[in-house]
């Protein structure tokens, strides 16, 4: 067992050297390579969630600009709206003003044309009172010539 021991122990201080320089190297390998490594993928993670924070930003002023927008332009349609409803009011009033003016020149020839023909129908009415008794006679006379002294 005294042989095993001093095997073991032969083997350990050989071993030592091996050791002492895979600590080294661990520790070089964690100064050198792992330090920088982590500290780069920070950084890039940084900028990564800061350029992710920047485009969501970005996308919710797009959003924003885009509402407002939409309202503006909800807005123009609704003003572009009452100025069509006013110019309709506004044109449907002028045609009324029209056909009223119409109606009543139309009114005013027919209330003159009533009163042409009333005037011509007395004019007409008197004449033919007028030549009625002539037109009485000539019938007398035409119906029973020689009584009345006619010369039929």
């Amino acid at each position: 067992m005294e042989q095993i021991l001093q095997q073991v122990g032969a083997l350990l201080v050989g071993c030592i050297p091996t050791a002492l320089l895979f600590i080294l190297l661990v520790l070089s390998y964690q100064f050198l390579i792992q330090g920088p490594l982590t500290e780069t993928l920070k950084k890039r993670r940084a900028l990564t969630v800061g350029a992710i924070e920047d485009a969501q930003k970005a996308i919710s002023q797009a959003e924003e600009r885009a509402a407002e927008y939409a309202a503006k332009l909800r807005q123009a349609r609704a003003d572009v709206f009452k100025i069509r409803e006013q110019r309709v009011k506004q044109w449907n009033g002028e045609r009324d003003s029209a056909l009223d003016q119409a109606r009543k020149a139309a009114q005013a020839r027919v209330i003159q044309a009533r009163e042409m023909l009333d005037t011509e129908a007395a004019v007409a009415k008197l004449a033919v009172q007028a030549s009625a008794g002539d037109l009485a006679a000539q019938a007398v006379l035409a119906v029973m010539p020689l009584a009345a002294g006619g010369s039929r």
